[in-house]
């Protein structure tokens, strides 16, 4: 049969491939999700009754059975969750237990604070730890090579926390050059987006040297040096693409984290984002808030591994229909 008859053939696979490809990845980020917020729900149930928070401790035990049954607290598990979850699906995320606001708009009112930290530090994470990865596997065994590594492993071993109190401790309590916490002006938010870029620069200088390395090792690299094509040309036509591949998975899952990565640094920092209100609604019990986030912080992850997915399929056609007949 000649050529042209089995290209229609081939279209046609390929589309299908590609359909049922995002159709599983979406059903797969829907039911991660529904997971997310089942098990949140359960938990934050069973952790302590919330009303023994809000309410004072003098209250009389009339008034505290009044709060839970307001907030329908005293309805069994199920019917609490049912009731929850229809209420999502019509886009009510509830309201907060402590001032009765909805709970989806004192999270979006802090979303721009918490932006405002992690889209800088993710900028540093890729201007740094893309570059240094790459540079160390360019120059294997070198000094500049074990300069970076040594570098990434400190980097990613110090915890957050950890790294901002040292950071607070040097620039703003001994040399005084920058403040501590708060939210007045740029320079507040200097020590915290170092803080959050730091691990993530560490995590993928690693990544992308090793990616990098496992690349430069196939035949088709040596082929090509073969073929006469300089080094340099070698590099950035043929490894830096095929490393990139592996790279975005990491890259990914940074951007899917960057809410969740921010809870500890905006505590160190007192720096009034998501992160933070996620801290002090948990210590409240005030369940519609922390959902809230939770949902957010799911949703933006997965929406993250979904692009990472589709990005896959669309990079290595071969992949994506692995993928599909496996999950067939």
């Amino acid at each position: 049969m000649p050529p042209t008859d089995r290209t229609p053939v081939s279209t046609g696979k390929g589309r299908r491939d590609m359909i049922r490809f995002i159709a599983i990845r979406l059903l797969r980020s829907l039911l991660t999700i529904a997971l997310v917020v089942t098990f949140a729900f359960v938990v934050l149930r069973l952790s302590g009754d919330p009303a023994m928070l809000i309410m004072s401790v003098d209250a009389p035990p009339e008034a505290i059975a009044a709060f839970r049954r307001s907030w329908g607290l005293d309805e069994p598990l199920w019917t609490q969750y049912l009731k929850y979850f229809g209420a999502i699906l019509h886009g009510d995320l509830g309201r907060s237990m402590r001032d009765g606001r909805d709970a989806i708009v004192l999270v979006a009112e802090r979303i721009p604070a918490t932006l405002a930290l992690t889209i800088p530090a993710l900028l540093i994470k890729l201007g740094i730890g893309i570059p240094a990865g790459v540079h160390a596997a360019l120059h294997r065994d070198s000094w500049s090579d074990r300069l970076v590594m040594l570098a990434a492993v400190a980097g990613f071993t110090v915890p957050s926390f950890v790294l901002g109190l040292l950071l607070v401790l040097i620039f703003a309590v001994q040399l005084g050059w920058l403040p501590s916490g708060g939210q007045e002006s740029w320079r507040h938010a200097i020590l915290p987006v170092i803080t959050l870029g730091v691990g993530g620069a560490a995590v993928l200088a690693r990544f992308t040297r090793s990616a990098t390395l496992e690349v430069l090792g196939q035949l088709y690299i040596r082929t090509a040096s073969a073929k006469g094509l300089s080094w340099g040309r070698v590099v950035r036509s043929h490894a830096l693409p095929n490393a990139a591949i592996p790279t975005v998975t990491i890259v990914g899952f940074m951007v899917g984290s960057l809410i969740a990565g921010a809870v500890v640094v905006e505590s160190v920092f007192s720096w009034p984002g998501v992160g933070r209100l996620l801290v002090v609604a948990v210590a409240n019990r005030d369940l519609a808030v922390v959902q809230c986030i939770l949902l957010l912080v799911a949703a933006t992850m997965v929406t993250a591994n979904l692009i990472v997915d589709l990005l896959y399929g669309f990079l290595d056609p071969r992949l994506r229909s692995a993928r599909s007949a496996g999950a067939g």
